[in-house]
C-alpha cells in the first residue's frame, strides 16, 4: 500500500451512530456487545494513520434543527426525522470521544448516504493527488458499501478495514464485506496499520 498516495475516510464516528445512547441504530443493535471491538479498532486505524503520516478525512452527517434540509425520499430519511437524529450542533451530530479528530484533519459534512454526494470529499482527496483510499465507519451496508462503490467508480483502490466497521445485523455487515470485495480489497485494521508502518 503506497503510504503517500492513500488516504483514510472515517465515516460517521458520530455519538447518534456508535455512542450507545445514539438514536440511529443502523450500526449497532441495543446492547450489541460487539461496539466495544469496533470502537477499539477504529481508535487504532486512526492511530496508525496518524503514525504513518497518511492524511484522514472525517465526514459527518448533520442536518438542521428542524431536520427542514433533509430531503424524506425513503424510510431512512424518514427515520432521522422522526428520531431529531444528527441534528447540527447536538450531541448526536458531534464525533465521540473517543474517534475525535485531531486540529489539523479535514472534516467534511453531507447530508446523504454516499460520503461524495454533496460534500468536498473529491475535491480534498484531488487536492491531496491520492490514489487509494482506506474506508471505515459506520455503517457497513449503508455510508461505507455506498462509499466504496462510488470510490472504485471514480478509479481509487478501496480498501475496507473490516473490523472499524459494524452493520446492526451481522449478516448484513459480512454482505456488505463481501460486495465490497468485489470492487476492492477488505482488510483488518491491524493488517492496514502494519502495511503502512512497512512502507
Amino acid at each position: 500500500m503506497n503510504v503517500v498516495r492513500t488516504a483514510l475516510v472515517a465515516l460517521h464516528y458520530q455519538n447518534d451512530v456508535v455512542h450507545p445512547n445514539g438514536r440511529i441504530r443502523l450500526g449497532f443493535a441495543e446492547g450489541d456487545a460487539e461496539r466495544e471491538g469496533v470502537l477499539a479498532a477504529a481508535e487504532r486505524l486512526l492511530a496508525g494513520a496518524r503514525e504513518a503520516g497518511v492524511p484522514i478525512v472525517h465526514v459527518r452527517i448533520a442536518f438542521r434543527a428542524d431536520h427542514a434540509d433533509v430531503l424524506r425520499n425513503g424510510p431512512i430519511w424518514e427515520n432521522v426525522v422522526r428520531l431529531g437524529a444528527v441534528s447540527e450542533g447536538s450531541w448526536g451530530a458531534a464525533f465521540h470521544d473517543r474517534l475525535r479528530p485531531q486540529p489539523h484533519e479535514i472534516v467534511l459534512r453531507h447530508g446523504r448516504i454516499n460520503a461524495f454526494f454533496g460534500s468536498a470529499l473529491e475535491e480534498t482527496l484531488r487536492l491531496w493527488d491520492v490514489a487509494a483510499l482506506v474506508l471505515a465507519g459506520v455503517a457497513t451496508n449503508s455510508v461505507v458499501e455506498h462509499t466504496a462503490r462510488h470510490a472504485a467508480d471514480m478509479g481509487y483502490r478501496v480498501t475496507l478495514a473490516a473490523d472499524a466497521c459494524a452493520a446492526s445485523d451481522p449478516a448484513l455487515h459480512r454482505a456488505a464485506l463481501d460486495n465490497v470485495a468485489l470492487i476492492g480489497s477488505v482488510a483488518g485494521v491491524d493488517d492496514i496499520v502494519a502495511a503502512w508502518r512497512a512502507a
